[in-house]
């Protein structure tokens, strides 16, 4: 993948709606050009879909956080599974290092985020867990902000 490659993706990360005569009138290249380059980038399995971006995904959930979990054993698929239908969890990240999982949660409130980490630190096979809140974020796109 090639520069202008790179920023083709990066143009279709900020609007993935954009017409292939916007992405030419950005990068300065021709629409044969942009077809051809999505086409081939498709093919080659670097562009797997296009997603639409609701209001929902990014407005905040008033509370935020990530759970960095130890496991103890062999139980990380279990517990993945447990933690991926409790519906404040957003995301479930295997990771290397000292932690097991990484774990997106969102609440209504401090109360309701106080529940659920009490529901994951009971799981069965959680050893430690540490929480962090998250104060503010920025997206990657400024279409997202």
């Amino acid at each position: 993948m090639d520069d202008l490659d790179q920023r083709l993706i990066a143009e279709l990360r900020r609007d993935g709606r954009a017409s292939v005569q916007q992405l030419s009138d950005r990068l300065g290249i021709s629409r044969a050009t942009v077809r051809a380059r999505m086409a081939r980038l498709q093919q080659q399995g670097e562009i797997l879909g296009y997603t639409a971006i609701t209001r929902g995904d990014v407005s905040d959930a008033p509370v935020r956080g990530l759970v960095l979990i130890g496991i103890e054993g062999r139980g990380g698929d279990r517990i993945m599974a447990r933690l991926s239908g409790m519906a404040q969890v957003t995301a479930v990240h295997s990771t290397n290092g000292k932690w097991d999982l990484v774990v997106e949660i969102s609440a209504q409130s401090l109360a309701e985020l106080d529940e659920v980490l009490r529901r994951i630190r009971n799981l069965d096979g959680v050893t430690t867990s540490e929480t962090n809140l998250l104060l503010s974020s920025r997206r990657a796109s400024s279409r997202w902000t």
